[in-house]
């Protein structure tokens, strides 16, 4: 039934390659199946100036797609001399999902600003880049910790995050484009290690779902996250 021959529950290939970059305190490169980003965290020993002297530190990201990423070519936002709207609310959903599992009491006056590049978009890019900034940050807090800058560890949990949909009437799990443009319901779930849930977005495309659909979108993106989970594990020991 699904374009690509997966089972409803099935999740395209994760593969999450780490220290991709030279410079980056943290970077990885995650591929869900076709959708390629690449992720690089940056340390920086200040905090915006509303957490001066607050002793909080600070998680935010940057979120883009490259000219090619797609079928057809982009122009620059830089080009155009402004983000879109859609940029900027998938990288404030970065953000906020990865400040979700982090102490920033713990982790100090500094900012860690992870840089999400779609390099080739197939669906699921917002939820891909929240998977392996969580990577990328795990990495650069390691630093942080091996050169005894922080004395406990600020993250609380894994986060990452998978997509989810009404597809040809039933729920499936992690949708890829073709299946995203058709969907007749699309949602995203962003949870943690533990289960807990920090953020879902879902709107009826096509037609409105049922409490029963959406419970079984959720059970398919609690197993889904687990997969990520476990991939994040292998990827930042």
């Amino acid at each position: 039934m699904r374009p690509s021959g997966r089972n409803l529950d099935e999740m395209r290939e994760i593969v999450i390659e780490t220290d991709v970059t030279r410079h980056a305190e943290g970077s990885c490169l995650i591929r869900c199946g076709g959708t390629h980003v690449l992720c690089t965290a940056t340390l920086e020993e200040r905090v915006p100036p509303f957490l001066k002297n607050t002793g909080l530190g600070w998680v935010t990201a940057e979120y883009g797609m490259l000219p090619r990423a797609t079928h057809t070519r982009m122009r620059r936002e830089a080009a155009a001399g402004k983000q879109s709207g859609r940029t900027q609310e998938i990288q404030r959903l970065i953000g906020r999902a990865l400040r979700a599992g982090v102490d920033r009491s713990a982790l100090g006056e500094r900012q860690i600003t992870i840089d999400c590049d779609v390099i080739q978009a197939d669906g699921g890019t917002r939820c891909a880049s929240i998977t392996g900034g969580w990577v990328a940050l795990r990495l650069a807090v390691n630093k942080l910790m091996k050169a005894g800058d922080i004395t406990s560890d600020p993250i609380t949990d894994h986060i990452a995050a998978v997509s989810c949909g009404i597809y040809a009437g039933q729920a499936v799990l992690d949708l890829d484009y073709l299946e995203d443009s058709e969907a007749g319901t699309d949602s995203n779930f962003v949870m943690m290690g533990s289960g807990a849930l920090v953020e879902i977005q879902a709107s009826a495309e096509g037609a409105a779902f049922s409490r029963a659909q959406f419970d079984e979108m959720y059970g398919l993106a609690s197993q889904g996250i687990a997969a990520l989970v476990a991939a994040q594990k292998d990827a930042s020991r």
